[in-house]
């Protein structure tokens, strides 16, 4: 991790902003491409209903699906608890909810982050309620150090240090979720 490659292309806009990458663009895609095996594999019998976190999780969202072997079905949920801030504020609204029904179907929320694990610990609440057969996570990035809620995540892309970080989905006020791998984020929020 952390090494660029020339395949990492950093926009002339954004490079006052950004630090060092912290996952190339090859390394994303070598990844997601063994996360794809490996749901290909545990759920061969019973392809899983992915259920993406917008906006951050959009461009993992995407290249995950496709890197799955199985006839997968997707919807989208919408929450908030960051704002316009680097740091979670701990309250968790939900935005958009999903337009499938999760009865007896098992499920795979596709995250971007977790890093103090709230939101995510709220979702899997919220979700788990209305009684899917599994409810499992994708999370391209787990942050080190920060979880203040246990997590038992079933795949998880990259472990990460605790730096803000932008890049392939993620973002800060709206910018930088169109970059092609994940770079600390030097600049003002």
């Amino acid at each position: 991790m952390g090494s660029q490659s020339s395949n990492d292309f950093t926009a002339l806009w954004a490079q006052h902003d950004l630090g060092d990458v912290v996952v190339s663009a090859k390394e994303l895609h070598d990844r997601v491409l063994e996360l794809g095996r490996q749901i290909t594999t545990d759920y061969t019998d019973s392809p899983p209903l992915l259920v993406g976190v917008l906006k951050g999780a959009i461009n993992f969202m995407s290249d995950l699906m496709r890197a799955i072997e199985l006839p997968v079905e997707v919807d989208f949920m919408a929450v908030s608890s960051y704002g316009a801030a680097t740091k979670t504020s701990g309250v968790v609204r939900i935005v958009k909810d999903l337009d499938v029904d999760l009865l007896g179907r098992d499920v795979l929320i596709v995250e971007d982050v977790v890093d103090s694990g709230l939101t995510l610990n709220y979702l899997r609440q919220y979700l788990g309620a209305r009684s899917p057969k599994s409810l499992e996570v994708c999370a391209l990035l787990l942050k080190e150090g920060e979880q203040r809620v246990q997590q038992s995540l079933k795949y998880v892309g990259f472990t990460i240090p605790s730096d803000f970080v932008v890049g392939y989905g993620l973002d800060v006020n709206e910018r930088y979720r169109n970059l092609d791998a994940i770079y600390t984020f030097t600049g003002e929020a």
